[in-house]
């Protein structure tokens, strides 16, 4: 009987030396299609100024939900006031490289508390799945893709994977002192939850859509990153700890809008 255990633990070990590699490999090309899948609703987010220039100025990034024509990206990235004396708008761009198009993107609602804001374009894209409202717990991989340095070499969309680290309060709800509100100032008292990553974001990845490596379902939004040594440090030397929004404040606005996903 001895004989017979030892063998059997043998050929298990054996089994799965044997197999490993070939699971590693399955994982990482189930990864590759939820990253190409991903990519196809993914919006680069700028500002069409044409008395200024022919081309858009990158903001940030967003995601396309709902049905196809509706945008969520942060609130800070499209909080400029228009001028209403020049033609000046919003949009959000689709594509890759000097191949891409620019659509008009009307700002239907903001949720300045949560950093987030819905958008609405005409034409129809690939919408991105939602994933659970629960907070996922940390030492979960996740994985993020935007647009991290903006259209200075052409729209190129980037993705970063990394780990949730932690479930930490949410202390700074706005991003400058001077547009810190008095609901915003309460809540600092009792700060929301939001998802500290693992993972280096840049100031393009604003709006970024934060996902489940496996099933492509989003978990949240990138909306800032950990900064130690002034603005210029977060593209020189990154600190590697980003935060994002969990999905249940983008389901929220979605809902208040009824707009179905």
């Amino acid at each position: 009987m001895s004989y017979l255990l030892n063998y059997s633990n043998a050929l298990l070990v054996f089994i799965a030396l044997t197999f490993s590699p070939y699971l590693s490999a399955k994982a990482e090309s189930s990864f590759v299609n939820v990253v190409s899948e991903t990519t196809k609703s993914v919006v680069a987010i700028g500002l069409y100024t044409p008395l200024e220039s022919d081309g858009n100025q990158v903001l940030g990034t967003g995601f396309v939900v709902g049905d196809g024509k509706w945008v969520i990206t942060n609130y800070h990235v499209v909080s400029k006031i228009l001028d209403p004396q020049i033609v000046q708008h919003y949009v959000a761009i689709h594509g890759e490289g000097r191949d891409v198009a620019a659509q008009k993107a009307e700002i239907i609602d903001i949720d300045p508390v949560h950093d987030l804001a819905l958008l609405k374009i005409n034409s129809e894209l690939k919408p991105l799945p939602m994933g659970s409202g629960s907070l996922l717990k940390p030492g979960n991989e996740v994985a993020f893709t935007g647009f991290p340095l903006g259209a200075a070499i052409g729209l190129y969309p980037a993705t970063h994977r990394g780990l949730i680290s932690a479930i930490t309060p949410d202390a700074i709800p706005a991003r400058n002192a001077d547009q810190l509100t008095v609901s915003m100032l309460k809540r600092l008292k009792k700060p929301e939850l939001v998802y500290q990553l693992d993972a280096t974001a840049f100031p393009g990845n604003s709006g970024s859509p934060v996902y489940n490596v496996t099933t492509g379902h989003l978990v949240g939004v990138i909306n800032k990153v950990f900064v130690s040594q002034g603005k210029e440090a977060a593209l020189s030397s990154p600190s590697g700890i980003s935060y994002a929004i969990p999905v249940k404040h983008v389901m929220a606005i979605l809902n208040k809008n009824n707009v179905k996903y």
